[in-house]
């Protein structure tokens, strides 16, 4: 997701986006632990979707 998409979210849906992609990135280390992914660059993606949520998140929080 990109960060102008975050942005646009309600607190309720940036909680459970963070689920999804939580879940999703476990998912994924899953299964490049037992056979290497294709594209190995989806690791990184998912991990700094996954860090964009909980930044946007916390900023939330904080204001």
């Amino acid at each position: 997701m990109k960060q102008s998409e975050i942005k646009e979210l309600s607190v309720a849906e940036l909680q459970e986006k963070l689920g999804e992609f939580k879940k999703n990135y476990a998912d994924l280390k899953m299964a490049h632990a037992i056979t290497p992914l294709e594209n190995p660059l989806q690791l990184r993606k998912a991990r700094r979707t996954v860090a964009r949520l909980a930044t946007e998140l916390t900023k939330r929080e904080l204001q």
